[in-house]
């Protein structure tokens, strides 16, 4: 096959993803573009994985959504090397006495993660569109800032300020194509002790490639409701927002 006719074989498939597809070869290896692209891609997920959270910044821009002055939380690591080699000590807060017991509908917690990077890109945002969706009845609590932070320290907190559900803004691991996509993770009457079984995530936010803010929140938003009828979340609860909008495709409301 010509280089030309593999060209545009490979050229509409590549827009259709981000994975690294017909990459050519030169000789035995691969284009030279092709090796400095993945090593420059590599970088940058290592690099999202140790940038330090800029947690003053991210407090004075959530602040500005009108929610209150953000709490901030750390783990019981001491430092990123810590973090990535005890998953088990990011899951733990070394201290909570700052967090009020409120009593809210829903809590957030904006955690950094493994890509800082994703929480200061896209959090605000994201967190502005969560709030914009949910149903004008539900109480917001004052966000709380999470440092070293794995997904299950937010039982700990959401426990802490007595919300109903827990929806923790999070950075995902990053990979070589993507290296600051945020994730939700939704969590029903969270306490210590949730498997990740009771939760729901809603994973790959990072506008404009991945999903947008908007489109994620209405998921947000329709699984939030969902947990308060069901009662619980994870396994048993399903993001019906796809569902409702193929019926009003079918029945032209859209």
């Amino acid at each position: 096959m010509s280089g030309s006719v593999d060209r545009d074989f490979w050229a509409p498939l590549r827009s259709s993803t981000q994975a690294r597809i017909g990459l050519g070869r030169a000789g035995d290896g691969l284009p030279t573009a092709r090796v400095l692209e993945f090593r420059a891609a590599h970088a940058a997920a290592r690099d999202a994985v140790h940038q330090p959270l800029d947690v003053p910044a991210l407090a004075a821009d959530v602040e500005r959504l009108g929610l209150g002055a953000p709490i901030v939380v750390e783990s019981c690591v001491r430092d990123r090397g810590e973090y990535l080699r005890r998953p088990d000590l990011g899951r733990l807060p070394a201290d909570l006495s700052a967090v009020p017991a409120v009593g809210a509908d829903v809590g957030v917690v904006l955690a950094d993660g493994l890509s800082p990077r994703a929480l200061t890109e896209h959090g605000v945002a994201l967190l502005e569109a969560i709030v914009a969706a949910l149903p004008r009845h539900l109480s917001v609590a004052t966000p709380v800032i999470a440092t070293s932070a794995r997904v299950a320290l937010g039982d700990h907190i959401g426990a802490a300020l007595g919300v109903r559900t827990l929806l923790v803004l999070i950075g995902e691991r990053p990979g070589l194509s993507v290296a600051d996509s945020l994730g939700v993770y939704l969590t029903h009457e969270p306490r210590p002790g949730r498997a990740d079984a009771e939760r729901n995530c809603v994973s790959n936010i990072h506008p404009p490639e991945g999903l947008g803010y908007a489109a994620a929140a209405a998921v947000v938003a329709g699984l939030v409701d969902g947990a308060r009828r069901l009662g619980r979340s994870g396994v048993d609860l399903k993001d019906t927002t796809r569902d409702d909008r193929l019926d009003s495709a079918t029945t032209g409301e859209l």
